[in-house]
């Protein structure tokens, strides 16, 4: 023990270097996205985070969203604890027996316009856990879906213009 703590103190810590996005193509994507939800919608687009079953690996990389590197609030991009107060309910991993009334709940406390974006592979097709007994199936099997972003899981720039494309295709 006494051997790692001296180790430690004369190495120094590791650190990661942070990931490198074009800081002007995340600033581009974000006020983009954060300008046509003002236009679309009066107001900055709120965003419920759900987790029907997933690894993780899918909200990690959300919750990417809001840190230093991406900062997407200065934007307009919030996460919102209710979804009451959403526009977009973002639904990670395959959705399993005990999530299923959950989801269903969740979805149907989302006032209109609301739209659903099944993120990674998981929430697409179900991924690794595809016919899993504990699984009911993708998120579309269980609510409507009008974005799926693949991936496993989805950077967060992928993340950003998949949004962007919804936010777009909004009428």
């Amino acid at each position: 023990m006494r051997k790692l703590l001296f180790d430690a103190l004369f190495k120094g810590t590791a650190v990661m270097k942070p990931p490198t996005p074009s800081d002007v193509m995340v600033r581009e994507l974000a006020e983009a996205l954060g300008e046509r939800a003002r236009q679309k919608l009066g107001r900055s687009l709120s965003i419920r985070e759900v987790d029907a079953g997933s690894c993780n690996g899918c909200e990690l990389e959300i919750q990417a969203l809001s840190n230093p590197v991406y900062d997407m609030e200065r934007f307009g991009l919030k996460f919102v604890a209710s979804p009451r107060h959403a526009d977009v309910l973002m639904v990670t991993g395959p959705v399993t027996w005990n999530m299923r009334t959950a989801l269903e709940r969740t979805y149907a406390a989302t006032p209109d316009p609301k739209w659903v974006v099944a993120i990674g592979d998981c929430g697409v097709d179900c991924g690794v856990f595809k016919g899993s007994p504990a699984c009911v199936g993708p998120v579309s099997s269980v609510i409507p879906v009008d974005l799926a972003i693949r991936g496993c899981p989805p950077p967060p720039v992928e993340i950003l213009k998949g949004l962007l494309a919804l936010v777009d295709g909004v009428s």
